[in-house]
């Protein structure tokens, strides 16, 4: 398993991965070489890779990984295509193990599940509840929830339900320093039991929603579809009036810079009743697209996405 390496700091580190987690250590040319690429045209080679049976385990080697001044990169599925689970990082493989649907709320529209959870397999557990997970990339087959999470995958619905950062009520972050915490709608009032840390994060937070509003305001695009860079928008006062001050949108999209999602709470919708298909024809492709725009607006009385959780 640690064969192959290439300098004595990758063994070190591998032996020390080895003897602190219950998971799988990969050191060896082969493991690296596997996980070099995704569904990308980028290949770069990582320092390695752990496929950790628990959160306890994702916990120890980020632990390790801080120590030892070793980046880490969470993976999933490796469905993008633009890269993001590929670089020179220790890799962790979340989808082998970390894959369980941890709770359906049916009366509250929810679920809890684990990063590694495929989405196509979540919409399998809540089919027989009448519910779904709405937002559907065209890889839902093999893409995970964490992943989703990460850049903030949209898919032929977002129109109608909106993207992953309007479906994602909270999550249960893994933070740098090792500390752990749920991050969700912000309080008015944070509790006495509330770390201290997260306290002045949150506080933090909620200046720099408060200096940057203007500048907010002025440059952030005004678009359905808004997936590059990070939702600092959610700290404004406009957000927390509309009640979208949520810091579960914040980490979304943050292609895992942030934190390490140890578990997703997700926003159910009911499954529809009935389907229609409608085929329409045109004359030329001109013709179809700006029909496209006319589609977008019908119903739009019931868009109210934007102000989801």
């Amino acid at each position: 398993m640690f064969d192959d390496l290439r300098t004595q700091e990758d063994t070190g580190l591998a032996t020390r991965l080895a003897r602190n987690i219950r998971g799988e250590v990969l050191f060896d040319r082969a493991s690296r070489g596997r996980y070099s690429t995704d569904a990308s045209i980028y290949q770069i080679e990582p320092i390695g890779i752990v496929v950790p049976e628990t959160i306890d385990d994702v916990v120890a080697v980020m632990a390790i990984a801080r120590e030892e001044s070793v980046p880490v990169l969470a993976r999933g599925g490796g469905t993008s295509q633009c890269g993001q689970t590929v670089n020179r990082a220790l890799v962790i493989d979340c989808s082998k193990h970390l894959r369980r649907v941890l709770q359906i709320d049916v009366r509250a529209r929810t679920a809890l599940v684990e990063p590694g959870l495929v989405l196509g397999h979540l919409n399998n557990a809540l089919r027989g509840h009448g519910l779904f997970f709405p937002v559907d990339p065209s890889t839902h087959a093999r893409c995970t929830l964490g992943g989703m999470a990460r850049n903030n995958s949209c898919g032929a619905k977002s129109i109608r339900y909106g993207l992953m950062a309007n479906n994602v009520r909270a999550i249960d972050a893994i933070l740098s320093d090792g500390s752990r915490h749920r991050f969700g709608a912000m309080p008015d009032n944070l509790s006495d039991r509330t770390p201290a840390t997260i306290v002045d994060l949150i506080q933090r937070m909620r200046v720099l929603g408060i200096t940057e509003a203007d500048e907010i305001a002025a440059r952030f695009p005004q678009q359905l579809r808004r997936v590059g860079g990070y939702n600092i928008d959610v700290l404004t006062p406009a957000a927390r009036a509309a009640g979208r001050d949520n810091l579960a949108r914040l980490l979304v999209g943050s292609e895992g810079t942030l934190a390490f999602s140890a578990a997703l709470e997700l926003v159910l919708h009911p499954i529809k009743p009935r389907k229609v298909l409608g085929i329409c024809q045109f004359s030329t492709f001109r013709a179809a697209m700006e029909a496209s725009r006319h589609i977008v607006g019908l119903d739009r009385r019931r868009l109210n996405w934007s102000t989801a959780p």
